[in-house]
């Protein structure tokens, strides 16, 4: 009887010592989430596991091409994935299926997302906005099937619960990302 007593209280104190160390992983640096839906491809496909970086942005800002998890502003129980083109204090506009990006000092630069968009990726629609200074420009690499910032406004920065660090599934993409060096 004392060796079932303690090899239950055996179990018990490994579990609660996983518990100890997953829980605040899980619920603080690093989370789960699985793609839903088309507005990221060809990057990021229908239930793709993703594994997201909840701490990074704590001690720096988001940079212009990371792909995000966010909690959509006008539901934030809904979860979207999106990429950062605009940055706070910038001004976007889209015209002529151009993204041209006005940085708070005057220089203005047009976009180009060859890095991670096939050439022929078009991006329809117009849309002229400055950003405060907490507000992010955030699209879809699907433009054609994305709803995202053209069609909804800017993204609180508040909002923002972290970029995606690497791909798990399918085993045959795994894939660590960073922000693309333009």
């Amino acid at each position: 009887m004392k060796k079932l007593i303690y090899s239950i209280w055996e179990t018990v104190k490994i579990v609660l010592l996983a518990l100890i160390i997953v829980l605040p992983i899980r619920y603080f640096i690093f989370q789960p989430f699985l793609v839903k839906g088309q507005s990221m491809e060809p990057n990021f496909q229908d239930n793709n596991y993703l594994v997201i970086d909840e701490l990074s942005f704590r001690f720096r800002q988001p940079e212009r091409g990371e792909v995000i998890v966010f909690r959509y502003p006008y539901n934030p129980s809904q979860r979207y994935i999106k990429r950062i083109i605009g940055l706070p204090g910038e001004t976007v506009e889209i015209k002529d299926q151009q993204i041209k990006i006005l940085n708070p000092a005057g220089k203005q630069v047009i976009l180009d997302e060859n890095i991670y968009l096939p050439p022929d990726t078009q991006t329809l629609g117009q849309a002229f906005m400055t950003l405060g200074s907490n507000e992010y420009f955030v699209l879809g690499d699907n433009r054609q099937a994305s709803s995202d910032s053209r069609a909804w406004g800017v993204l609180p920065r508040q909002n923002i619960i972290g970029r995606v660090l690497f791909r798990l599934l399918p085993f045959s993409e795994i894939t660590v990302f960073a922000a693309p060096a333009y």
